[in-house]
């Protein structure tokens, strides 16, 4: 017996890009609609060859949420991987890779941090804390 699940996504978008994503699914463990700040769907094209992918951000995902999203992606792409191919040392090999993303990228988030405390004791200390809010947002995603 077949049976078929759906996967329903809402994305709205204005001027300057994606504003709101939403997602609802038959077998999601909380019934109803979801919010998200980010997603990726990746869809494989056997014929063509070819992965087709959508990425996708609110501009309230923060750097710091972005590093956690991909990290925790890379470990479920891992995953993914050794049950589809049962290759141990690959799946391995991407999950020291997430490792090591998620070492530097914090690394890089606390210099960051650093660096805004430092700024705050200087003249320009507005401006520049401005400008840090701007480092933490990913930039947007070109159309």
């Amino acid at each position: 017996m077949t049976r078929t699940s759906e996967i329903r996504l809402a994305v709205h978008a204005g001027a300057d890009g994606v504003t709101d994503i939403r997602w609802e699914a038959d077998d999601a463990p909380d019934p109803g609609e979801q919010a998200a700040e980010a997603m990726i769907l990746a869809l494989w094209d056997g014929e063509r060859r070819n992965a087709m992918r959508i990425d996708l951000w609110t501009p309230r995902l923060t750097v710091d949420d972005m590093n956690d999203f991909v990290y925790q992606t890379l470990l479920s792409l891992g995953d993914s991987y050794h049950r589809a191919t049962g290759n141990d040392d690959l799946m391995a090999e991407i999950k020291a890779f997430a490792r090591a993303f998620a070492q530097r990228a914090s690394g890089l988030e606390q210099r960051a941090a650093a660096e805004r405390r430092v700024g705050a004791n200087q003249p320009a200390a507005a401006e520049q804390r401005a400008g840090a809010a701007d480092r933490r947002t990913p930039p947007k995603r070109q159309g």
